[in-house]
């Protein structure tokens, strides 16, 4: 699944079942992390390979439940408080969607053996055709129903983000402004 993809789908998957919950939606302190976790895998395991050649595939390490559960688990020891804990929450649940539709597709067309990355290293990696690079693989993309789908998915979390007040978008806002304030005054001072 491509980034606009996983995120997409962490931001529905969290929206609606916080507002079936207790019907609140996402703040930003769970949005962040969630927007995190959909993207950390492939953050760790696509330049550990395709640049470094430590891994032998992107879709390895953190893309493994045996990396994935001990990771939530320290992290939830770590993160404690009402804060931590929806910030633990929210990337907990970005990280756990993102290995699932990894293998969604693989289990729309019968291919189950593709999810043996899930319990990597116990089990071998599915071969699969690997890119050399980011930007190589972001050049071979090809309009297929898989990517329209994924756009349509990308199209209705934005609307649903647009609804539920744009969670996370000021608290950006205001990182940005204070790093550049930072900059500038750190220039000024020379």
């Amino acid at each position: 699944m491509w980034p606009w993809g996983h995120a997409a789908v962490g931001y529905l998957v969290c929206s609606l079942w916080l507002r079936s919950r207790d019907g609140h939606v996402p703040t930003a302190g769970v949005v962040l992390p969630l927007a995190l976790g959909t993207q950390f895998p492939d953050l760790i395991d696509k330049p550990l390979s395709w640049t470094f050649g430590v891994l032998p595939s992107g879709r390895a390490g953190a893309h493994s439940l045996l990396v994935a559960v001990p990771l939530l688990a320290f992290l939830w020891w770590r993160l404690d408080g009402p804060t931590g804990r929806h910030a633990w929450a929210g990337f907990a649940l970005g990280y756990l969607v993102h290995l699932v539709t990894d293998g969604v597709y693989s289990l729309v067309d019968g291919e189950f053996a593709e999810l043996s990355y899930l319990l990597w290293p116990a089990l071998s990696l599915p071969s699969y055709d690997e890119s050399p690079s980011i930007v190589a693989h972001f050049l071979a993309a090809d309009i297929t129903p898989y990517l329209l789908t994924e756009l349509l998915l990308f199209g209705a979390a934005t609307l649903l983000w647009a609804v539920d007040g744009t969670p996370g978008l000021w608290a950006v806002g205001r990182w940005c402004k204070r790093r550049a304030d930072g900059a500038t005054r750190a220039l000024s001072s020379r």
